[in-house]
């Protein structure tokens, strides 16, 4: 994530009670360029890279940089999240905000990790960034997004058209999801 201040990066690993958010390491290479270039993975989002061109691009130990993420599950990736500004964005609302964004393998699908992972580095960027609210956009036709979006308690700013789907933006603040 761009600017992220007071942050010291990377953190400590973040533990929950399966998983742990961890900087990406050089064994990580083979699961991301599976989660790039899944086609279930990038449903919706603009469909996957080609294996090939990630094999000869993707860097040995994938990139490092404040906000990024790797779930780790029994030692094995299994997913990712970033944390990073929203600049450039589309809406209005979201501008500068911290944007929270997150990609799974289908393997971990249906088993309450990402639900489980996201809380956990919006729990780190509460403490890290108190007070400060998150935005996420997904997708109204990605029901197990938005269903998690609610879960998560990111409440609704507004839909729009956007890359030739509707589109949803939410807003979570750590005021409100302590309650």
């Amino acid at each position: 994530m761009d600017d992220l201040g007071s942050a010291a990066w990377p953190p400590e690993p973040i533990r929950t009670g399966r998983l742990v958010l961890r900087e990406p390491e050089g064994r990580d290479r083979a699961a991301f360029v599976e989660l790039l270039a899944s086609p279930e993975v990038h449903t919706y989002l603009g469909g996957p890279r080609p294996r090939d061109e990630l094999e000869r691009e993707l860097p040995g130990v994938p990139e490092r940089w404040p906000g990024s993420f790797v779930i780790d599950l029994d030692g094995s990736m299994i997913g990712q999240i970033l944390l990073r500004r929203a600049t450039g964005h589309r809406r209005p609302a979201a501008a500068g905000k911290a944007d929270l964004g997150y990609l799974f393998l289908p393997r971990a699908w249906g088993c309450g990790y990402a639900g489980e992972a996201c809380a956990a580095a919006l729990g780190w960027f509460a403490a890290a960034h108190p007070g400060e609210p998150v935005v996420l956009t997904t997708q109204t036709a990605n029901l197990a997004s938005m269903r998690l979006a609610a879960k998560l308690g990111f409440t609704e700013v507004e839909r729009f058209e956007a890359w030739g789907a509707e589109q949803w933006l939410g807003m979570w603040s750590p005021v409100t999801a302590s309650r």
